[in-house]
């Protein structure tokens, strides 16, 4: 069975003076929390973690109320930039963890499990309760059912979004390590997902329906289903400071493509 270790931090903030005192151990709690996940690389030995993800929710809900009574209480445009740093931090560290603890929860076309191991899952679905379960005040089911391009125009402005047809993989995948580092989102011809991206190489994280049909983390030589798509949208979730204002005051997402009542 594949053991992860659980880290438990208290986290206290006091004031604007700790604004960055946590940050390093955030960081430090969130990688050992994912144990030794870089040393497993077949995804079909990982098994769905909901423990570890319950407390990364958790924990993570707790870090955004405490930056949202900081954003509250800035008075400058330098102070709320402060905050929405280190709101970045938090996702670009939690984001990938929570995600973690999906690997090996089965695909299904019409899978809505609520979380990892909790049943199938959707691409869909798994993108949609990701974001949900990591604090975005959004309605999963709603979001879930939109097609690829309404799911990222849900968080990012148009121009925030980069839409790329019959582009050649190597060239998408050399252009998007020059990219910004952070969390993105890519939608595909039929499909949707995330991408981890450090600056060095990147990771596409998503509930697969091709082998080994389930949700899976793969490399840049193994994305199968990014390699082979014509059609890619792609935004940084972690980059948009309209997203992580959103995050950290707890807005709601409207979701793009939904019919509001008269």
């Amino acid at each position: 069975m594949h053991k992860r270790w659980l880290v438990s931090v208290s986290v206290i903030l006091i004031g604007g003076a700790a604004a960055y005192c946590y940050r390093p151990r955030l960081v430090e709690w969130v990688r050992a929390s994912l144990g030794d996940f870089e040393k497993h690389g077949a995804n079909h030995k990982i098994q769905p973690d909901p423990k570890t993800y319950d407390v990364l929710t958790k924990e993570l809900e707790r870090w955004r109320k405490n930056l949202s009574v900081r954003y509250s209480i800035a008075k400058t445009f330098t102070d709320r930039a402060a905050v929405e740093s280190d709101a970045r931090a938090v996702l670009e560290q939690a984001l990938p963890a929570m995600m973690h603890c999906w690997l090996g929860t089965p695909w299904d076309f019409n899978g809505t499990a609520s979380g990892p191991g909790k049943g199938k899952v959707a691409c869909g679905y798994f993108v949609a309760t990701v974001l949900r379960d990591a604090g975005f005040k959004v309605d999963r089911y709603q979001l879930a059912k939109q097609p690829a391009e309404n799911i990222l125009r849900s968080f990012l402005p148009r121009e925030s979004c980069e839409l790329t047809v019959d582009q050649a993989f190597s060239a998408f995948a050399s252009q998007l390590v020059l990219e910004e580092p952070g969390v993105y989102l890519v939608g595909l011809d039929t499909h949707i997902g995330f991408i981890i991206d450090d600056n060095e190489n990147f990771r596409f994280i998503h509930s697969s329906g091709l082998r080994p049909w389930c949700v899976v983390e793969e490399s840049v030589d193994q994305a199968v289903a990014l390699q082979h798509s014509s059609w890619r949208i792609l935004g940084n979730l972690t980059a948009d400071s309209t997203v992580l204002k959103s995050w950290v005051t707890g807005k709601k997402i409207e979701v793009k493509g939904v019919q509001r009542a008269e």
